[in-house]
């Protein structure tokens, strides 16, 4: 007999998200920032949430969202590959190619 729970048994990768956020927002708003999910990829496992209130300007947010929010979110809903703030910038790698 397996004790494992199939995962369309507890709901969409979505739905899985939304509860660990629901179970992780109280800690964040402790500390008067906030947390809202803006989009999960099914597909890849990509998670997009958006840092809000005091996380926007703390230098510790790159820190809360790696360490805190995406080890959390990976261990709880293993389908969840990462997780990125809409606040996050593009990194330039220099490999774009301009014709004149």
């Amino acid at each position: 007999m397996s004790l494992k729970v199939a995962p369309e048994a507890v709901g969409s990768l979505t739905e899985q998200v939304e509860k660990v956020i629901a179970i992780i927002r109280p800690a964040i708003q402790a500390d008067e920032g906030d947390i809202a999910l803006i989009n999960v990829d099914e597909e890849t496992g990509e998670v997009l949430v958006e840092l809000k209130g005091a996380c926007v300007e703390c230098p510790a947010s790159d820190q809360t969202l790696k360490a805190g929010i995406e080890r959390i979110m990976k261990d709880r809903v293993p389908a969840v590959t990462s997780v990125r703030n809409t606040g996050e910038t593009l990194v330039d790698d220099g490999t774009a190619t301009t014709f004149s």
